[in-house]
C-alpha cells in the first residue's frame, strides 16, 4: 500500500512540474524537463483517440520535415522549429501516460497543481505591487504573467467538482476555487476570459443544440453585443490606466487579429493590430512562391520577413519563426494540408462516447468546450503550441482519464 501512495505521489509531483515549469519561460528548459518526463513514463499500449491526436502532430512536424529538404535554412533555426512543433507531440504523451499511472486522482492532481500556481501568480503580483509599485494593467500583466489557460480549467473543475466525482470537502473546494478564480482574474487576459465562458456553457449542456440551449446562447450573444456598444459609447483612451486600459483591450479586440489592411506608418494602427500584420505578411509571403507552398507551406526553419523590426518580448526582431495565430504559424510551416489536419485534431474532441458513465458525458463536455475554445486560442495565441502553457498536457490527461473510466466501466459490468 505505501509503494502505492510513494508511486502515485511520484507521478502528481511530475504532472504539476511539467505544468508549472512553462511559466518560467525558459522554452529551453521547459522541452528538456517534458522530453525527459515522456521518455520515463512510456507505456506499451496506447488506446486509438490517443494514438489519433499523436499521429496528427507528428505528421503535421513530417510535412514541415520534408519540405525543408528542398529549402536552404541555416541548422539553428531547423532545430529550434523541430522542438517547437514537437510541443503538443510531448505534451499530450505526457498526459496521458501520467494519467494512466495516477487514474485514480487525476482530478485532485489537477486542481492542486493549479492553486500552487495560483498562490505563486499571487506572491509574485503583492511583490510587484508593493515593492515596484506595478498598479496599471500593463504592470500588472508584466510582473504577473499575461494569461493562465490551466488555472481556468482548475477553477472550472473546481466549480463542477461533483460531476468530476471530487471527494473533496466542500469548504475546501470553496477557498481553492477563489484562490484560483482571483488569480485567474488578476492575468486581466481577454482569451482567459473566453476560455471560462466557453468551458462554463459547455459544461452546463448549451453547447448541445436544443430550444432551450439556443434561447441561452442567442441571449448571451444579444448581451455581449450590447455590452460591446456601451464600451464603445464610454470610449476608452488607449493609454488609459486601470480599467480603462482593460476596457480598450476589450475594445479593439474583435479587429485585432482580424483586419486586412494596416498602416506600417500609422505607430498606433500598426501595434494595435500587430497580430492581423503577421497574418498578412504570412499569406503574402506564402502565396507569393506558389502553389506547392501554399499547399505543403514552407517547411521548418521558415521564418517571417515583417519588413521592419518589432519589439516582441525582450527581444527586437525582424524575422519570425512562430506567429501569435497558431493556424498561421502550421500554414507557414505545412501548409493548407497542414492546417487541415490541425483542424482534424481538434474536430477529433468533438467526437461522443454516448456513454452511459456519468463521468464520461462530463468529460465529453468539457473536451466539446476545449475544441471550441481552441479556435479562438489559435487565432489569437497558437492554442496548443503555445511555448508558454500545457493545454496539451490536459488534453492528453482527459483524453486517458475518458478511455480508462470506459474500460473501468466496462470491466465492472463483466464481473458483475
Amino acid at each position: 500500500m505505501a509503494t502505492t501512495i510513494k508511486k502515485s505521489l511520484i507521478y502528481q509531483l511530475l504532472f504539476a512540474l511539467c505544468v508549472a515549469v512553462p511559466y518560467l519561460n525558459n522554452y529551453e528548459f521547459t522541452f528538456a524537463v517534458w522530453s525527459f518526463v515522456a521518455l520515463i513514463t512510456l507505456q506499451k499500449k496506447y488506446t486509438l483517440s490517443i494514438v489519433s491526436q499523436f499521429l496528427c502532430f507528428s505528421t503535421i512536424l513530417l510535412i514541415a520535415i520534408v519540405v525543408s529538404f528542398f529549402k536552404e535554412y541555416r541548422a539553428f533555426f531547423l532545430i529550434r522549429d523541430i522542438t517547437y512543433m514537437s510541443k503538443p507531440i510531448f505534451g499530450i504523451l505526457i498526459g496521458y501516460q501520467i494519467c494512466s499511472k495516477n487514474f485514480q486522482k487525476v482530478f485532485q492532481t489537477i486542481i492542486y497543481t493549479g492553486l500552487f500556481i495560483a498562490i505563486a501568480h499571487l506572491i509574485i503580483l503583492f511583490i510587484a505591487v508593493v515593492f515596484y509599485k506595478a498598479v496599471t494593467v500593463n504592470d500588472i500583466r508584466f510582473y504577473g504573467g499575461y494569461f493562465s489557460d490551466f488555472e481556468v480549467y482548475s477553477l472550472i473543475i473546481c466549480l463542477f467538482y461533483k460531476k468530476f466525482e471530487i471527494k473533496i470537502p466542500f469548504k475546501n473546494i470553496l477557498l481553492i476555487g477563489i484562490i484560483i478564480g482571483f488569480s485567474s482574474f488578476m492575468y486581466l487576459a481577454r482569451t482567459n476570459f473566453i476560455q471560462f465562458i466557453i468551458l462554463f456553457l459547455a459544461m452546463k449542456g448549451f453547447f448541445v443544440l436544443d430550444k432551450k440551449s439556443i434561447t441561452i446562447i442567442a441571449s448571451l450573444i444579444l448581451a455581449g453585443i450590447l455590452a460591446y456598444s456601451a464600451i464603445l459609447y464610454i470610449n476608452p483612451r488607449r493609454n488609459g490606466h486601470g480599467l480603462e486600459a482593460l476596457l480598450y483591450k476589450i475594445k479593439i479586440a474583435p479587429t485585432e487579429p482580424f483586419k486586412t489592411k494596416i498602416n506600417r506608418d500609422d505607430w498606433k494602427d500598426f501595434n494595435d493590430n500587430y497580430r492581423s500584420y503577421e497574418n498578412i505578411m504570412t499569406v503574402r509571403q506564402v502565396t507569393k512562391e506558389g502553389t506547392g507552398s501554399v499547399t505543403f507551406g514552407q517547411g521548418i526553419g521558415a521564418q517571417i520577413d515583417l519588413k521592419q523590426k518589432v519589439w516582441l518580448g525582450d527581444m527586437e526582431l525582424r524575422y519570425i519563426s512562430i506567429l501569435h495565430n497558431g493556424f498561421m504559424t502550421i500554414f507557414l510551416k505545412s501548409g493548407l494540408l497542414g492546417l487541415f489536419i490541425y483542424l482534424t485534431s481538434i474536430f477529433l474532441l468533438f467526437r461522443k462516447s454516448y456513454s452511459e458513465v456519468p463521468i464520461v458525458r462530463t468529460i465529453d463536455l468539457l473536451l466539446l468546450g476545449t475544441g471550441i475554445f481552441l479556435f479562438f486560442s489559435n487565432w489569437v495565441f497558437m492554442g496548443v503550441y503555445n511555448l508558454l502553457d500545457s493545454k496539451s498536457i490536459f488534453i492528453g490527461t482527459i483524453i486517458c482519464y475518458k478511455a480508462m473510466a470506459i474500460k473501468s466501466y466496462s470491466n465492472q459490468i463483466k464481473n458483475d
